[in-house]
């Protein structure tokens, strides 16, 4: 039997009390490549900033002819892995005085698992969130756990069918992770329309991947960064398959996961076999979460813009860590390709997201982007 209990941290002050540990699951760090073509969808409705945004891709298709292509461009997030679980693990320390159980899982790589292990942590997972193309949309799977003597040979077998997709291949392939007993198998963010197919189609290509691979899938994830309309749906449909539902914050930024799980489990294997053989999933809603996510985009968009002066030479700068795709093949930082000089339509917008680090305006975007459904009382 299924039990899957939600918790607010707000309201529950007792959580610490009750559960030695809580785990972060679904973090990035500056391994993930991340697609740009979240800037116009991010902004689109945001004041000022979504205009703005709009009116340079007007400018820029008068001059050069052709629209802007933001799927060429990738950015990697701020923070290494050893600082993405420092974040993690500090916010489950103070929050909770419990131990943290914290996987970062980049996309399509284990490079930030290995790196820890590589720095002297050896208990953390060697996780990733892996591209499943399906039909005309594709899914992402949080891969939790993978043991670090095969992840390397696994990895590049979850690559073989992301490259290229077949469908016989891909049962084998959750087949062979459920062989795995420490490893832990969560359909990320489930109701996203990421390729934008539509929500009924999405919806209906859903329910065919949970038909045919469901029973390999462990937990449905509540995410961070989705409305809490979007994670009822998560909800509604883990009743129906019987699934646990799992926290999952997808931080890319600087603000910690704001969805984690609790527990009793003092090692990350014991974890693993509370979802999968008992199938119980304690979810934590953290404060943040009670933000508009718009405005929580917004701060991870200027988590990625801002300047690090503390980071290492090549990391400092935001051009640094955002690269493009040439017509030719070749990936190479904007700082190299511009050779000091940026563009007007980036410097508007880096100006602009600057904006959302002032204290009144975020006061004020706060109120416009509220959208408006009472969850949290």
């Amino acid at each position: 039997m299924t039990r899957s209990q939600l918790h607010f941290a707000w309201k529950d002050k007792s959580l610490g009390r009750r559960f030695r540990t809580a785990v972060s699951l679904h973090s990035h760090t500056s391994y993930s490549e991340e697609s740009l073509e979240m800037i116009p969808r991010y902004t689109a409705r945001v004041p000022v900033l979504g205009p703005a945004v709009r009116k340079q891709q007007r400018l820029h298709l008068e001059r050069k002819g052709e629209a802007i292509d933001f799927n060429r461009a990738f950015w990697t997030p701020p923070l290494t892995p050893r600082d993405a679980y420092r974040l993690e693990q500090d916010q489950i320390e103070s929050a909770f005085e419990a131990q943290a159980l914290v996987s970062l899982s980049d996309h399509d790589n284990i490079r930030a698992g290995q790196a820890l292990h590589l720095t002297g942590c050896a208990s953390a997972p060697i996780s990733v969130e892996w591209s499943i193309p399906f039909g005309p949309t594709y899914f992402h799977v949080g891969v939790h756990n993978l043991p670090p003597q095969r992840a390397t040979g696994i990895l590049e077998s979850l690559e073989e069918y992301t490259d290229r997709p077949r469908a016989g291949l891909l049962g084998d392939l959750f087949a062979m992770l459920n062989r795995l007993p420490e490893t832990l198998l969560v359909l990320n963010h489930p109701f996203w329309d990421e390729a934008g197919i539509g929500p009924h189609e999405h919806a209906h290509v859903l329910g065919r991947l949970l038909e045919r691979h469901g029973e390999h899938i462990h937990a449905l994830e509540l995410n961070g960064l989705r409305s809490w309309a979007e994670n009822r749906k998560v909800i509604w449909l883990a009743r129906q398959t019987g699934h646990p539902v799992i926290s999952g914050g997808d931080r890319h930024g600087l603000e910690p996961n704001s969805v984690v799980n609790v527990t009793n489990a003092a090692v990350f294997p014991e974890f693993v076999e509370e979802v999968r053989r008992d199938r119980v999933s304690d979810v934590v809603f953290m404060p943040q979460y009670r933000e508009p996510i718009r405005l929580r985009v917004l701060q991870t968009m200027w988590d990625i813009v801002r300047p690090y002066p503390e980071f290492s030479e090549g990391r400092r700068l935001w051009s640094d860590r955002v690269f493009y795709r040439t017509p030719e093949g070749s990936v190479q930082p904007l700082s190299v390709l511009w050779k000091g000089g940026q563009p007007a339509i980036v410097k508007q917008f880096v100006a602009l997201m600057h904006l959302v680090d002032l204290r009144q305006v975020r006061s004020a975007l706060r109120m416009a982007l509220a959208d408006g459904e009472e969850f949290f009382s």
